[in-house]
């Protein structure tokens, strides 16, 4: 089956070749060149890799799984609870229905788990947004960056994300 590419920025003219007997995906451009194909195992893999992989490359700090709860407020005054999935030194994923738009500014107030009655508070924006729940794991919300976080709440931040991980490690093997 051949689909031809529309609107993608970049890649206009180009066409997907997807073949079913051979479970690959090939990628040809406007003169009918094979640029490169790809066995569907290799897609597969890419997508369950889910979002962490595909922003690995340009976050500045590791991350960890966790579920916290996060107090949120928005410029204009809107203001909402949540809980996190994700916490690292450059930021939080915020789990939520109807997530805000990127680049939308929030301030953050949350607790950690070895620090339940100490407030630590952030300024973010939304980096990137993920509307609907994916293969039934990933919840819909949005991944926020840090814009302004004092340093100490970071290295706090930071150390709890080594230590999560740290541990877990230990536990796969």
């Amino acid at each position: 089956m051949k689909l031809p590419v529309i609107s993608t920025p970049g890649h206009q003219g180009k066409t997907m070749i997807v073949d079913a007997d051979l479970e690959t995906v090939a990628v040809q451009d406007s003169s009918g060149k094979v640029l490169g194909d790809m066995p569907w195992g290799e897609i597969i893999e890419r997508v369950l890799a889910g979002e962490d992989a595909a922003f690995a490359h340009c976050r500045a700090y590791p991350r960890a799984p966790l579920a916290i709860k996060v107090q949120c407020s928005t410029p204009d005054g809107k203001k909402f609870e949540s809980l996190t999935a994700g916490i690292g030194g450059g930021g939080l994923f915020i789990e939520s229905s109807s997530p805000l738009a990127m680049g939308t500014e929030l301030s953050l107030e949350f607790s950690l788990p070895d620090r339940p009655l100490e407030k630590l508070r952030a300024k973010a924006k939304v980096a990137w947004v993920r509307n609907k729940p994916e293969r039934y794991l990933l919840f819909p919300g949005m991944g926020v960056q840090f814009m302004d976080i004092d340093s100490k709440v970071q290295n706090l931040l930071i150390g709890l994300v080594e230590a999560l991980n740290r541990s877990r490690t230990r536990a796969q093997t």
